[in-house]
């Protein structure tokens, strides 16, 4: 069968994307080694969450317009192959573009003239120049003429992939002018503003906007840590800096992470003029599980044996993606303390409790995703009803309305609506 475009990795980038193609009338070979995930296709089911892709998902299979298979080489069955794989970072702060090596090693010998290999990775400055440079090394044609290589980075957030990939301007930077016409080509299927630039400047467009944000929510952290020294309310003083004040707008504090937002700011430390900037702006956000920890502490002593409920095991709000989470790390400290641990999310792929059964009899509940779930008045009737008043709420991301980071259950009852206003 002629496919028009094959994507290469079907993780939480790849198969929204080769739906979207397919669904816009493409065909398409959506390639990737994990057998679970592409029987999971096969079977119409979606194997994560991702608003409307379900749906989606039927539509292209009743059309047959996405096929399925598991080896990189048999991508090149396309003229146009997008790359969609994984680049994490070393621990020594360095990009691992492994995957993508591996991928191209595979298509190498079966690379024809007329393909265009488009990277949607989000990768370090500098690759796509070395991804045409190694496939000139070690092949036989030439980029430019030959085969074409570009960047069309992805900007997406979870969650919005549908709405987002139909509205926000497509970045595209080909190595050469030919290259950034068939990438160009490619995305003007959604019928977005397509802005062209050059690689370089693609790719630091991407990373940054990640480390903006890793940044940015580092800042009302490290404020929410210096509010516990002076024994001053972070949301209070939140919203003397941001009311009805035109140079204000710091956000609120949280558990801070996710698999972009805690790797993407290495892709610029490891080559950076101001190295360890960016690693400060890591270590703010990756402390605040044991500040959360220290600060109940301080507040009821000794956790060995003490049920702490914690609520939320994703790294996002009202998603089932686990990758990245702080959640994890805030539940080993919380072992390591000889906590008895009980978990919640409604999300979450892993099984967790039911909340009434998570927050029975806890001594502690922390909010460490602020699902919607929990912000609803029957969570927090739950909790309170649950719960004894020397219970302590941790909750940073003031999802249960105390607007305090640590509350006892009988201040947050001070605060509760007569019961006739509750759903």
């Amino acid at each position: 069968m002629p496919y028009d475009i094959s994507i290469i990795g079907l993780g939480r980038v790849g198969l929204p994307l080769a739906l979207c193609f397919a669904d816009r009338g493409l065909q398409v070979l959506g390639v990737d080694k994990n057998p679970d995930l592409l029987d999971s296709i096969r079977a119409g089911r979606m194997p994560f969450a991702e608003s409307g892709t379900q749906e989606l998902l039927d539509r292209v299979t009743a059309a047959g317009s996405l096929d399925l298979a598991t080896r990189a080489a048999d991508a090149a069955k396309a003229p146009n192959i997008v790359i969609t794989l994984g680049t994490p970072s070393f621990s020594h702060i360095e990009s691992d573009l492994s995957q993508v090596r591996e991928a191209l090693d595979d298509l190498l010998p079966v690379l024809r003239a007329g393909h265009a290999l488009i990277l949607r990775s989000t990768i370090a400055p500098g690759t796509t120049d070395f991804v045409a440079g190694y496939l000139e090394k070690r092949g036989a044609l030439k980029v430019g003429e030959d085969i074409f290589v570009a960047h069309a980075p992805e900007r997406i957030a979870a969650g919005r992939f549908l709405e987002e990939i139909s509205t926000l301007p497509c970045i595209v930077a080909g190595v050469d002018e030919e290259s950034t016409r068939r990438a160009t080509s490619v995305f003007e299927v959604f019928d977005v503003p397509i802005v062209r630039t050059t690689p370089v400047q693609a790719e630091l467009a991407k990373i940054w906007t990640n480390i903006l944000r890793y940044a940015t929510f580092a800042l009302p952290n490290l404020l929410m840590m210096d509010c516990e020294r002076f024994d001053a309310n972070v949301f209070e003083v939140i919203d003397l800096i941001n009311r009805d004040y035109p140079r204000g707008g710091i956000a609120l504090p949280g558990l801070t992470a996710g698999s972009c937002l805690r790797k993407d700011f290495a892709f610029s430390e490891e080559r950076s003029n101001a190295p360890g900037m960016l690693l400060a702006v890591s270590r703010v956000n990756e402390a605040v599980p044991l500040f959360l920890v220290e600060g109940v502490k301080r507040r009821i002593g000794s956790l060995a044996s003490r049920k702490v409920a914690v609520l939320g095991l994703t790294f996002k709000r009202d998603t089932d993606d686990e990758r990245d989470s702080l959640s994890p790390k805030l539940i080993r400290l919380l072992e390591r303390e000889l906590a008895d641990v009980a978990v919640c999310d409604p999300h979450a792929s892993t099984p967790t409790q039911p909340l009434e059964e998570a927050i029975r009899d806890a001594d502690v509940v922390i909010v460490a995703t602020n699902h919607s779930e929990f912000e609803r008045p029957q969570a927090q009737r739950a909790i309170l009803d649950s719960v004894g008043g020397d219970c302590l709420l941790v909750d940073p991301w003031n999802s249960l309305g105390t607007h305090q980071v640590f509350a006892f259950a009988t201040e947050a009852a001070a605060m509760r609506p007569p019961a006739a206003t509750w759903p």
